[in-house]
Order: C-alpha cells, then structure tokens, then sequence
C-alpha cells in the first residue's frame, strides 16, 4: 500500500509516505512555515521513492484539534489532492497521533493508558484519554476541551504517561489525575509519520472517506468559539 500523510496541526510542519511497510518523513519545525513548507516536503518524498502522485493508493491528514490555521491548511491541501487524484482520506486525530508517539518514545506498555494534553488556548486544554492496545492508541471516552482543572483520566489503568506541551499545565490539574501520571513528556507533538502508520489500519478498517468529508476537527463548542475576539 501507498499512503501520503501530511500534519500542519501544530507548530511542527510535516509529511510522510506508507510504501509497503516502509514510512518515509519531512519534518520541521516552522510555526508559520507550513504553507512555504508543504507541497515542497510531498514532491520532495515521492520523488525520492520514484512515485507518482498517481501511483498512491490513499492520502491522509491530522484533522486536529490543533492551530485552527494549521488545520485549515492541511485539510485545504488533502482535500484538493484528493478531489485532483480521485483519492480516499483517512482523518486522524491529532491527539491520537501524539498518543501514538508517547507509546513509542516513552515506551508504554500493553493496557497502560496515555493522557494527552494541548494548550487550547483560554486558559483551557483540548484532553484525550487511551489505552495502548496491540501498539495502537485506543481511545477512551472523548476527545474534549476543558480547563486544566476539569481534566479526568477515563480508565483505570494504573500506569499513565502523559503527553503533549498542554502538560505544561500539570501543577493546575486536579491531583487525582497528576498524582496517577508516571512519566510526562511536554514535547511530543504530531508528526506525520505517526498520521500515516494510524491511518494505513484505519484504511483498512474502511475509515477512509471522500475528499468532501475530509473535514477539520476543532472540539470547540458553539459558545466557546464565541468567545473569541471579533465574534458576537
């Protein structure tokens, strides 16, 4: 199978390329770069492994929640791909995506739980809760945004590892919860490796949709949203 992942979702620019088992990435981190950075990163990779855009099977993108930007820009770029090549999407969470990089840096084991955590902005954190199972992360409950002090662990696991620069807020979270986390990494942020190797099972689980239903995700709630400045 061959697969084109991109994520624009954080301040880290990327894209990644599935070739049969193989994952191939652009990285960078580049807060207001992504734009510059993105078409030249996917040309860049699929000339590098002699593909053409039509010899891709599917394309993929973290749908946030992320930088409302950032978002819009992958979703803009996968869906005119995907409408131009006659591609499937796979969306994938970019919550997921870093809980797939907490299993892998921080080494979480089987039915451990990780919690992960991004700076929402607004004194709030966009929160999702998981579970490795087989090496993928399962997630638990709902993805929400919340205040830090309103953040729950939805699983009783006994070991969690929390992930995420919205861990940086760790001192304002209730201690039911930062007393129960064993290990922390603050830097973890999506990357488009780990949208791919996500996506590729969620293909195969026919999760991929048209390109018209490759759509952002921002969590946000009507009222919140309104909150911000400019809105009535």
């Amino acid at each position: 199978m061959k697969l084109l992942a991109l994520d624009t979702s954080s301040e880290g620019c990327s894209a990644a390329l599935f070739v049969d088992g193989e994952v191939f990435e652009k990285f960078e981190i580049a807060p207001r770069g992504h734009t510059r950075l993105l078409m030249p990163m996917l040309r860049e990779l699929l000339a590098e492994q002699a593909l053409k855009p039509n010899d891709l099977d599917a394309l993929a993108f973290a749908r946030g929640p992320g930088s409302f930007t950032g978002v819009r820009i992958a979703t803009g770029v996968v869906q005119g791909l995907a409408w131009g090549l006659d591609l499937p999407v796979v969306p994938v969470s970019s919550l997921e995506t870093v809980a797939l990089g907490a299993i892998e840096v921080l080494q979480v084991k089987e039915g451990e739980g990780i919690a992960v955590a991004f700076d929402a902005r607004m004194s709030e954190l966009y929160w999702g809760c998981f579970r490795n199972s087989s090496g993928i992360p399962e997630l638990i409950g709902e993805e929400r945004v919340c205040a830090p002090s309103r953040v729950t662990l939805e699983h009783e696991a006994t070991q969690w590892a929390g992930a995420g620069h919205g861990w940086a807020f760790y001192e304002t979270m209730p201690t039911d919860v930062s007393g129960r986390i064993n290990s922390v990494d603050e830097t973890i942020i999506p990357r488009a490796g780990w949208v791919a190797r996500l996506a590729v099972a969620k293909f195969h689980q026919g999760l991929a949709v048209p390109a018209e239903q490759a759509q952002p995700v921002y969590i946000r709630d009507e009222v919140t949203w309104k909150k911000l400045p400019g809105r009535e």
